[in-house]
């Protein structure tokens, strides 16, 4: 038996080569055993206008696609990010299993997702497939804590005050109307009839009024506080169809093995680094906590988010992107190759 002297892969007798990561092999044809993992390299600085380069990792040639800065080795699975400084190996690399890979499994849960409601009865059927394919997508998840601190008006007080305010208000107009008989509301032009000095008099009182229920013992301060694994797409041409609070089932995630992707199922690069991530994730999720804030608490006067983000993880999705037409509207699903999910639904109103 012949063994890679870098990455340790059986090999033919006769192999030159590394059918894997390309380092030459013994020339004599010699056994040669797996080697112990050596200790980590130091980074590879490369220009970040380089065209071509060698894995850090396993030595194979790479040549990353204008743009492309989340690159995966063909060879040995390395994930290689290209930033200011060059290359440099992901240190946190994993990957979700696919479970729905067969076609007709993914067309009959996106009939399901498509005719949900009474007015979308049979909306799969009379749509037109435009384009369904499964790929192993690039995503940044970006652990964030994020603390809301909320002032916001208690809605059951403002309606008791509210109802107070009517009642007394009719109860005035009617004393009025009988303590100051004057002439019709049209000769001075003003409501309910009331001469100058009535409206004058009912406007002090309800003013007053208004002063005593409208302070500040109405308001009521509250906080959301909230953890996320965030997931920041790392492709720009699919920056479009980025999750708006989707959470992937990372207790099933796996470190990165291209021996664990059935074949045929490409993998995508990524043109998006982690700071741009960290940076896209503090603004989803201050969206979210104001989504969240504003479901649960009416008349929001104030509200301060705060965050704390982590160090990203690249994680590579199995996603199904389908595409259907329906009386000239486009349908787009994205889904969640892992749970059968969708990651995001666009068309289905």
């Amino acid at each position: 038996m012949v063994y890679c002297p870098r990455c340790g892969t059986q090999l033919p007798d006769d192999a030159v080569y590394c059918i894997k990561c390309g380092a030459s092999v013994n020339p004599t044809g010699s056994a040669a055993q797996p080697q112990a993992q050596a200790a980590p390299r130091a980074p590879v600085i490369a220009p970040m206008g380089a065209t071509s380069m060698k894995c850090p990792d396993c030595g194979a040639p790479i040549s990353p696609k204008f743009g492309e800065m989340v690159i995966t080795c063909e060879y040995c699975g390395s994930g290689i990010t290209l930033g200011n400084d060059g290359w440099s190996s992901i240190q946190k690399q994993t990957m979700l299993l696919a479970k729905f890979t067969d076609k007709d499994q993914m067309t009959d849960r996106i009939r399901q997702l498509m005719d949900q409601g009474l007015l979308h009865r049979h909306l799969q059927e009379s749509s037109t497939l435009v384009d369904l394919n499964l790929s192993l997508v690039p995503y940044w998840i970006v652990p964030v804590s994020a603390r809301t601190s909320i002032v916001a008006t208690s809605m059951v007080m403002e309606t008791a005050n509210i109802a107070t305010t009517a009642a007394l208000f009719g109860v005035m107009a009617g004393g009025f109307r009988r303590s100051f008989p004057v002439a019709p509301a049209v000769r001075f032009g003003m409501p309910f009839g009331l001469g100058l000095g009535g409206a004058s008099r009912l406007g002090m009182m309800l003013g007053g009024f208004g002063m005593m229920g409208g302070g500040g013992g109405n308001r009521k301060t509250a906080e959301l506080d909230n953890n996320y694994n965030f997931p920041v797409v790392a492709l720009k041409a699919l920056s479009e169809y980025q999750p708006k609070n989707y959470t992937f089932n990372l207790a099933e995630r796996a470190l990165f093995d291209l021996t664990k992707v059935p074949k045929g199922i490409p993998v995508l690069n990524g043109d998006i680094g982690e700071e741009d991530a960290k940076n896209q994730a503090r603004t989803f999720v201050s969206q979210v906590q104001s989504d969240k804030a504003h479901s649960q608490y009416h008349m929001i006067q104030q509200m301060n988010t705060e965050m704390d983000v982590g160090d990203g993880e690249l994680l590579h999705a199995p996603i199904w992107f389908a595409k259907y037409t329906h009386k000239g509207q486009d349908i787009i699903l994205i889904l969640d190759a892992n749970t059968g999910t969708p990651v995001n639904v666009m068309g289905l109103n």
